[in-house]
């Protein structure tokens, strides 16, 4: 899915550190393949661009956790170990 990203308003023309941001409304979620079909305490993830999203299924409308694709990449890596 490609996602719109934006630059804070209080980011400054020259680059540097800034913080974006990106609505995630139109994310479609995936509820982990090891979760039941009963609900219970599942967790949900979304592709974006340039990260992964993660959040909790009991919880749709709370805060989701972004990992850059190389930290998600090495975390399903260690999962698989």
């Amino acid at each position: 899915m490609g996602t719109t990203w934006r630059k804070s308003s209080y980011s400054g023309d020259t680059g540097g550190d800034c913080v974006e941001c990106a609505p995630l409304g139109g994310a479609a979620w995936q509820r982990s393949s090891y979760s039941g079909s009963n609900g219970g305490e599942c967790v949900e993830v979304a592709s974006l661009t340039p990260c992964t999203a993660v959040r909790d299924s009991k919880n749709p409308d709370g805060p989701a956790l972004l990992f850059p694709a190389r930290a998600w990449a090495g975390f399903l890596e260690y999962l698989k170990r």
